[in-house]
């Protein structure tokens, strides 16, 4: 069958309902990483619910314990057709945030889709539930009508991405033969914009860190003592205002911009950024001068305080505090070393006069930044095929804003990795009325399917 005609009956899956079907039913089942009472459910998601998909297409799973006491389950699977055959690692995630029950608009059940015009609501839908069951859905369809793929597939599935994928990296060492594979094309977080696909093939590093003033245990009457002790509500708040200016241009000297690469600026020119449509404008005065909003957001680093805390803002007091703290944020690009990240601030706060402030990493895992190069062969076969499918060249995007553990693949597993994301800027994704728009779903399965149909079928040169 053509490449058009297969395409075709996705387009058929789709509008004939299939794919809301097996979305709600995935939807459905519970699976709050962070919530220690729904591991069952996790477990349920990859042990029972997805094989039920799989094993008619031809795969065998088994599920995995997390190498990391307590942590959360893995999943591979595998559909093996022929040796020489090109390999593909397919990954995504089961797990969500918490569905925050009661919260949505309208009282909507976030455990089941809600359809209210091109908007599909429920927990899951936009991050990753309905990204993966893209990637499924195209793989059934491309068997339905060719009787094969052409090529293998290894797919595996983690349940623990919402709280900093614990284990994965351990896991995949452990398991990199098992997963050894020619590609990695996965699909997670917003495409650029609502109205044109994008790929990305790698994200920025996310290093969170408290910054910490403690000078005594409870506080002080501010009448009788202000004046003459030291307040670590000040003190947090001047030695963060050290960090960046006013504007938001990163002072620490080791975290400056350096000059972004020429292949990474070209792409970059193809990257808008922000507008009406996407529910966000952008300040053009904000951040690092000089350089494009494309490049302030994907080609250097940002800071961003998170929280500030001293006293009680809901119940405040006139006292002087005994303790202050603010959860800090460096979003970093390739060339950074996270392990180097908070000694490059305690020179910068120690030099200012702040010993006095302590620093704390936030959590255990370190995301690091990965990035390929947008010409890429696998880039240009990925872009190619999905031009071919629905007409409109995707966005090249070198590295995400944001952050996701693609050096697990990457940088343990050594693969080049392509992600195609199937949500856009405005999911709402991990607050209440989180939602995959209809029309950006059905052209994903349209692309998803086209290209494994040129993977397995086409007579174009597959990348070594």
């Amino acid at each position: 069958m053509s490449k058009e005609k297969t395409i075709q009956r996705a387009r058929d899956f789709f509008d004939e309902g299939h794919f809301l079907e097996g979305l709600n039913t995935l939807i459905g089942i519970q699976t709050e990483c962070q919530d220690p009472e729904k591991m069952p459910r996790l477990y349920d998601y990859i042990g029972t619910a997805i094989p039920k998909i799989i094993e008619p297409m031809g795969f065998t799973s088994t599920v995995y314990d997390n190498p990391v006491e307590g942590g959360p389950p893995f999943m591979i699977a595998e559909r093996f057709e022929h040796a020489g055959l090109t390999n593909v690692l397919i990954y995504g995630h089961g797990d969500v945030v918490f569905g925050m029950e009661g919260k949505w608009q309208n009282d909507m059940n976030p455990w089941a889709v809600t359809e209210e015009g091109n908007r599909w609501y429920g927990r899951g839908t936009a991050d990753n539930k309905g990204q993966h069951w893209i990637a499924l859905s195209a793989l059934s369809c491309l068997l339905q009508a060719q009787g094969k793929l052409g090529f293998n597939v290894k797919l595996l599935i983690e349940m623990g991405e919402e709280v900093g994928s614990p284990g994965l990296r351990e896991f995949c060492a452990e398991k990199r033969e098992l997963l050894k594979s020619d590609v990695l094309l996965a699909s997670d977080g917003p495409r650029l914009r609502t109205d044109r696909s994008s790929l990305f093939m790698g994200s920025r590093g996310g290093l969170n860190f408290y910054l910490k003033a403690k000078y005594r245990d409870g506080g002080v009457h501010s009448g009788n003592w202000g004046g003459v002790v030291k307040d670590p509500g000040i003190r947090i708040a001047q030695a963060v205002s050290t960090i960046t200016d006013a504007n938001g241009k990163l002072l620490v000297k080791e975290w400056q911009p350096t000059a972004v690469p020429k292949v990474i600026r070209e792409a970059l020119n193809d990257c808008p950024v922000g507008g009406p449509e996407e529910g966000v404008i952008v300040d053009e005065a904000w951040g690092e001068p000089g350089l494009t909003p494309a490049e302030r957001l994907y080609g250097c680093n940002s800071f961003a305080v998170l929280t500030l805390s001293c006293g009680n803002p809901f119940k405040p007091v006139n006292a002087i505090h005994g303790e202050a703290n603010a959860l800090c944020q460096l979003r970093y690009i390739v060339g950074y070393e996270p392990d180097e990240i908070l000694g490059q601030l305690r020179r910068h706060l120690d030099e200012r006069g702040f010993e006095d402030i302590e620093i704390e990493q936030e959590g255990s895992e370190l995301f690091k930044a990965t990035r390929m190069d947008p010409t890429h062969p696998w880039v240009n076969f990925v872009a190619e095929s999905i031009e071919d499918s629905i007409g409109q060249a995707p966005v090249r995007l070198p590295n995400l804003g944001g952050t996701i553990p693609n050096d697990a693949f990457s940088d343990v597993l050594g693969l080049p990795t392509v992600w195609i994301p199937h949500s856009y800027p405005g999911c709402s994704q991990h607050a209440p009325n989180e939602h995959a728009l209809k029309s950006v779903l059905r052209e994903g399965l349209e692309m998803m399917t086209g290209l494994y149909w040129d993977i397995g079928f086409s007579e174009k040169q597959i990348p070594i």
